[in-house]
């Protein structure tokens, strides 16, 4: 499906592209690739004054505030390497950036993602980050039941793997929202701003 508009207010919310997580094996699209496709959407929204979220997943040292409950999947054990949690440089030193800090998969769970985006009047968001099947679908399932608008950049994502991803981008997403490449993003955002 073809985008079909961007809301006058619009913000980019990019999710866990940090240090840590940037730096780890994902596919279809390496840590580096989405950064950069992370960087051309910010600075198309800073060029067009709309508002980005930089949204950053941390625990305590102690793991005291990480979410409880039994998975199959062995959660990490031990501490976490200094700075993993860090917003990478290439995306850092925007005063006017909205941080969030999550201590789920999803922004909006136990955070002041929507109140920050409610005051500023944002009634859709665009969204990209690590992982795809993870931050960025948790997020884009609570931004459409918290009635957002939702589009989704899916050369700005990666997972751990390619089929994750894949699965997010095929049957999950058009359900959710509107896709595009950070490209068409740009072109359309560039058509609709006087």
């Amino acid at each position: 499906m073809a985008l079909s508009t961007l809301d006058e207010r619009t913000a980019l919310v990019l999710i866990d592209l940090q240090k840590g997580i940037a730096a780890s094996a994902t596919a279809p699209h390496t840590g580096p690739e989405v950064v950069a496709r992370g960087v051309e959407l910010a600075d198309a929204f800073h060029s067009h004054g709309l508002p980005v979220v930089l949204v950053r997943v941390t625990f305590a040292a102690d793991g005291s505030d990480a979410v409880p409950g039994r998975t199959e999947t062995p959660r990490h054990s031990g501490r976490w390497p200094e700075g993993w949690d860090v917003i990478v440089d290439e995306l850092a030193g925007h005063p006017e950036d909205i941080t969030v800090t999550k201590r789920n998969w999803g922004a909006f769970h136990g955070t002041d993602l929507d109140l920050q985006l409610r005051r500023r009047g944002v009634t859709q968001i665009v969204l990209a980050g690590i992982a795809t099947s993870i931050g960025v679908e948790s997020t884009a399932r609570a931004a459409h039941e918290h009635g957002y608008h939702v589009t989704l950049a899916i050369d700005a994502m990666a997972d751990r793997s390619e089929e994750a991803h894949r699965n997010s981008v095929e049957h999950i997403f058009p359900r959710l929202g509107e896709t595009g490449s950070t490209a068409e993003i740009v072109e359309l955002l560039a058509k609709t701003r006087p």
